[in-house]
């Protein structure tokens, strides 16, 4: 009897699986996801320096994309039927939180570049309704983007 080997990675032709194709610290490596957390994350250090205290009890998140109950049912009236992120202000023992929605902003993307004004202008939108603050007071150059 022989002893049972581990999985095989390769098949018997030499054609597989070999390891990773870049290595772990390189940006290639990353999934989509990590980077869209990374330019949410970056949106977010943009507006920290002048509101520091207000976003200190703010948790930010990201979900693949919005619940059905924030979806309109039919055509709405608005140009915008899904929403890109949402704000929820503090109730009871949970904190305030921004979440952005991952998939329809990918969706409308053009590049990264459009992608990355599209997230920022996103979390701006919000933490402005979470603040009830328009969008030109929580980023000056909100306005200049549009």
């Amino acid at each position: 009897m022989t002893p049972k080997r581990g999985p095989r990675r390769r098949d018997r032709h030499g054609r597989g699986l070999r390891g990773p194709l870049a290595p772990s610290h390189v940006p290639m490596a990353k999934s989509r996801s990590e980077r869209f957390d990374d330019l949410v994350l970056d949106a977010v250090d943009r507006l920290r320096p002048r509101w520091e205290r207000q976003l200190s009890a703010v948790e930010f998140a990201v979900e693949e994309v919005p619940p059905l109950s924030e979806l309109g049912d039919g055509p709405s009236l608005g140009s915008d039927p899904i929403p890109f992120g949402r704000a929820d202000a503090a109730s009871g023992q949970s904190p305030a939180s921004v979440v952005v929605y991952r998939r329809p902003l990918e969706a409308r993307a053009r590049d990264r570049d459009m992608l990355g004004a599209m997230v920022h202008d996103t979390v701006v939108e919000q933490v402005a309704t979470l603040l009830g603050l328009s969008p030109e007071t929580v980023d000056p150059g909100y306005d200049d983007r549009r």
